[in-house]
């Protein structure tokens, strides 16, 4: 079972992606289809062996969609889309421009006819009106067949597969206008002795509202354009060629042509082209890509580099290890396009309202027209009646608008996945990110997530007066030769203090308690209480037994007469985590810290950033009972875990959410990943789904609103009361106003501040 995602053309709104759903499900060999009028893609899930994607687009072709086919790299795919969307923008423009100076002058007559009636303005002069009167036909025509085309072909694909959508309203409203008119203004003499008031023509109606339609789509699409850019950003950090050695000669060749093993050569100021080892060479790679650092970080041998960031000084030369789709930047720009494409469950009653809607405004318009006639005839007379019933059924036809319900949701996840993106908060569907606003208890790993994840020297005690860089020299000089974590984190703190380290002899490990060396011509020892207890050397250890409680581990300096001093080691906290706990608390959400650790040093470590409560001596297996208690309470969880150790967890969690840190990051383990694993991004995560949802709500309500006011009003209910008829031309403007507004207030969340 094949499942791919395909660029669609010529859907424009909800009720053809209800359209070409119906139509795709029904296909032999198609399991399942979801299709997003806000990115105008389908995921499509068939049997290779039943259906192809050349015969499903035979299908859609019909209907006058088409399935784009070719599979070029994510880079061309994008260019070639956005191409075709600027030269639709354009061909739009042209049309557009060249109908606003006939609405113009359609608006200007209506405007004069109607001021007339109340007395502002005389009567048009004769000469001007007879003049209008044979122009405003031309005018109309050329608005109907030229700028109205999509419109007419949308009605008459209706005629001819029975499928109505949003351009088959148009089309059939503006075409009964205009023939309707046409009709009047042809057999005007003979007409007028039987129906003294069937004069009124119509063709200001389709100038007018095609004008409007046609304005709000150019516009609608332009906004559109601007709430996909986060793909674009994405891929523009892609390099797009590599130097690389081969046979011993350096070639410039495309970044698609890059193989595992090729040996590559980056010089300053250049984009890495692939992930992969650093082999040769140093520098600083600005990396703010993936961590959002703003500082370049120090590259050495063996440090892994990502593709997309930018080397800024030296030169050097890495082994790629990630080509293609394999690269971290590949799997961002895919996990942001898919949760772009897919849909919120909020959605699913704006698809069910979407699939029934056109046919039943058809239903209700031609009810308008039959009740204005059966009704109104006897009160009106019929010609009257006709003429309001006719205004009334165009009116219903053009203010129905189905596409501001379907855009209500994409067009908002788009947005808020793509900024999302920007802040190196990766989002896998929509699904998630609706889930995440209902969230009010946050579960935390302590390593990694609430501390750095690595062991870092965090206090020193100097027992016998020596000074602070010999003492530390000592013990790194013997902490060399060890391999241990703890040894790593002593020897990197007098490295970035600039200590030296000096030569050790007789070097010796010694098992389960330490190590010993001459430095100097003097043996000392390095190692746990244990080792100082079996030297015999007298010792207070209350101290050390305070850091302990604490969470952190003593490093102690000896020789066989006494002890020198000691260090400890600890998982540092995260400088950001403390302010994010904080600023949960302030969103009402409550902080739990499952930790492996002892208890007294878990709370220790929680009372530092204010956790609410600590579970501790806890294995994987506890974690996933701890979220399936809370969820039982009937807690909503989100649990921030490394993505890995906590698999079972993140699955079992409401809202899975991993903390990412380089090119390790476990895109897929979680419905979240933060790229560098900040926890302030949990918080910024959590805002963005609120204003996401927000946005979502509001779309909805008012793309419902001009529905539920809109055609009743055009269908003229309020007549009677209060003698309130809304002209099509105002439906028009409505119609394309509605969904102009909802994509608007959808790329709103673009400049929200999380």
């Amino acid at each position: 079972m094949q499942s791919k995602t395909y660029k669609i053309k010529g859907m424009h709104c909800a009720s053809c992606a209800s359209i070409i759903e119906r139509t795709v499900k029904k296909i032999d060999g198609v399991s399942d289809i979801s299709v997003n009028p806000g990115t105008e893609s389908a995921k499509i899930s068939y049997d290779e062996s039943k259906t192809n994607p050349e015969s499903l687009n035979t299908k859609l072709e019909i209907l006058g969609y088409s399935l784009v086919l070719e599979k070029p790299l994510a880079r061309t795919v994008l260019a070639s889309a956005k191409d075709e969307k600027l030269a639709e923008l354009k061909s739009m423009k042209l049309k557009i421009i060249s109908a606003i100076p006939l609405a113009v002058i359609s608006i200007f007559v209506m405007a004069w006819d109607i001021l007339a009636q109340f007395k502002p303005v005389y009567q048009m002069p004769l000469v001007w009106s007879e003049f209008f009167h044979h122009l405003l036909p031309l005018m109309a025509t050329y608005m109907l067949f030229v700028v109205g085309k999509p419109y007419l072909q949308g009605f008459y694909r209706f005629l001819k597969t029975g499928k109505a959508n949003m351009d088959t309203l148009i089309g059939l409203g503006t075409s009964v206008a205009y023939f309707y008119s046409f009709m009047v203004g042809a057999f005007e003499e003979t007409l007028l002795k039987d129906f003294p008031n069937v004069g009124v023509m119509y063709f200001d109606v389709t100038i007018i509202v095609i004008t409007f339609i046609a304005l709000g789509k150019y516009l609608e699409t332009r906004s559109k354009l601007k709430t996909g850019d986060a793909i674009e950003k994405l891929l523009n950090l892609q390099a797009k060629t590599a130097l690389v050695v081969r046979a011993g000669k350096e070639i410039e060749i495309s970044v698609n042509e890059v193989v595992h093993g090729d040996i590559i050569i980056v010089k300053p100021g250049a984009k890495i082209p692939v992930d992969g080892t650093i082999v040769e060479g140093n520098s600083f790679v600005d990396e703010s890509m993936v961590t959002g650092e703003p500082m370049p970080a120090k590259k050495n041998v063996g440090d892994n580099v990502v593709a997309g960031t930018i080397n800024t000084t030296g030169t050097f030369n890495f082994k790629a290890t990630k080509v293609g789709n394999e690269t971290l930047l590949a799997q961002i720009i895919k996990m942001v396009e898919e949760a772009q494409s897919s849909k919120a469950p909020i959605q699913a009653l704006a698809d069910k309202i979407s699939a029934i809607f056109v046919p039943i405004v058809l239903v209700i318009a031609f009810i308008t027209l039959g009740a204005w006639l059966f009704f109104a005839s006897g009160s009106l007379g019929f010609s009257q009646a006709l003429s309001y019933g006719l205004m009334c059924f165009v009116g219903v036809l053009v203010i129905a608008c189905p596409c501001a319900l379907g855009l209500a949701t994409p067009t908002a996840i788009i947005v808020g996945v793509g900024k999302g993106a920007k802040e190196g908060i990766l989002i896998k569907d929509a699904a998630t990110l609706e889930k995440l606003h209902k969230v009010d208890t946050v579960i935390v790993d302590k390593t990694g997530t609430i501390t750095i994840g690595k062991p870092t020297l965090v206090d020193i005690e100097i027992l016998n007066g020596k000074e602070k860089s010999e003492f530390i020299s000592i013990i790194a000089s013997l902490e060399k030769k060890s391999e241990h974590s703890i040894a790593n984190a002593i020897v990197n703190y007098s490295v970035e203090n600039k200590i030296n380290i000096e030569e050790i002899n007789n070097f010796e490990n010694l098992e389960g308690k330490g190590i010993k060396g001459t430095v100097n011509g003097i043996e000392y020892f390095v190692g746990n209480v244990k080792m100082i207890k079996e030297l015999g050397v007298s010792f207070d250890a209350t101290k050390i037994e305070q850091y302990t409680m604490q969470g952190k581990t003593p490093v102690i300096l000896a020789t066989k007469k006494e002890v020198l001093g000691f260090v400890m080691v600890a998982d540092e906290i995260k400088t950001e985590s403390k302010q994010a706990i904080t600023d949960l608390h302030k969103l009402g959400i409550k902080v739990i810290m499952l930790t492996g650790d002892d208890e007294k040093a878990g709370k220790y470590m929680a009372s530092l950033v204010g956790i609410d409560e600590v579970v501790a001596h806890v294995l994987p297996a506890d974690k996933l009972a701890k979220i399936k208690e809370l969820q039982n309470s009937g807690r909503v969880v989100a649990m921030a875990g490394d993505g890995v150790n906590d698999a079972p967890a993140l699955a079992q969690a409401d809202v899975g959410i991993a903390m990412g840190t380089g090119t390790d990051v476990a895109i897929e383990s979680a419905g979240i990943t933060l790229l560098n694993g900040d926890i302030s991004k949990l918080v910024k995560a959590i805002k963005l789904s609120k204003i996401t949802m927000l946005g979502i709500k509001q779309n909805l309500f008012w793309a419902f609103i001009y529905n539920i006011v809109g055609i009743p009003l055009a269908a003229g209910l309020f007549y009677p009361i209060f003698g309130w008829l809304l002209n099509p031309v105002f439906a028009g403007l409505a119609m394309a106003f509605s969904s102009v507004s909802v994509v608007s207030n959808s790329l709103r969340i673009k400049v929200k501040k999380l």
